[in-house]
């Protein structure tokens, strides 16, 4: 697993892809952070929030080569034919680009030294949005690595990833249209009013339920929840669990 996660962190930056990413989100946190510092109210959980918004650029950037590449040059074969474990791949490949976020995130923390050295303040709200930042970077991570593993094309991947996490940051919008095309389909049948509203609302719940930035919502507030946090992990594992199935798939038709 170390020697997979040694390989793949380095690789960042033997490549132009880690700059980019890092590149990319300096530019966004010092951009949000300069804003605020320029209207006189900095607000570190606000600036991590607003960076949460574009998880749908970044993670698709630093995860569309970790298989994908190897299938393209063929070094993938060596995951099936060695007594490697697959789990141990894509735990390693997980953790190296996760490792990566937690370097660009060094950008956050000085807009935090520079808070606090002004006199600001950096709150429990603060801290609920920086945990929540890295658990949803380790969901989001975890569905750009099964992207990359269904496709031995980068740009597919990259537009899998984004595709995955740009529906998953548009539920509460997605469901505000099921339900009311629920409704407007329930009425069409001639069900009664009350039953397609509670139809529609039903509908409404089951989608906002799976809406990971409704989950974790009240971590900005200070409020933090267990079972949010368990409900990223979930996912996280869900999409390295069919990435490895993926893999291992792919094991047995090289046998």
């Amino acid at each position: 697993m170390y020697a997979i996660f040694k390989r793949e962190f380095l690789s960042y930056f033997r490549s132009p892809v880690g700059y980019v990413a890092i590149a990319i989100f300096s530019f966004l946190a010092g951009f949000i952070f300069y804003s605020q510092y320029s209207s006189g109210s900095v607000n570190i959980g606000s600036e991590v929030i607003s960076l949460r918004s574009f998880f749908v650029i970044i993670v698709p950037i630093i995860t569309m080569g970790l298989l994908a590449e190897d299938k393209k040059r063929g070094t993938d074969i060596l995951y099936y034919t060695t007594p490697v474990s697959l789990f141990n791949v894509v735990v390693g490949k997980v953790l190296a680009a996760f490792a990566l976020f937690a370097v660009m995130f060094i950008n956050v923390i000085i807009h935090i030294i520079v808070t606090v050295a002004c006199g600001g303040t950096f709150g429990v709200g603060a801290i609920g949005t920086i945990i929540v930042f890295f658990f949803m970077a380790f969901m989001f991570i975890s569905m750009g690595l099964f992207a990359s593993a269904i496709t031995d094309n980068q740009i597919v991947s990259a537009i899998v990833s984004f595709v995955l996490i740009l529906i998953s940051q548009l539920l509460s919008v997605i469901s505000e249209y099921a339900g009311t095309a629920a409704n407007s389909i329930a009425t069409v049948f001639g069900v009664k009013t009350y039953k397609a509203l509670a139809f529609s609302n039903a509908i409404k719940k089951a989608i906002s339920w799976l809406d990971p930035f409704v989950k974790t919502q009240d971590f900005r507030l200070g409020i933090f929840s267990v079972s949010a946090l368990i409900f990223l992990v979930s996912v996280g594992v869900l999409f390295m669990y069919l990435t490895f199935r993926v893999l291992e798939k792919k094991r047995w038709s090289q046998a």
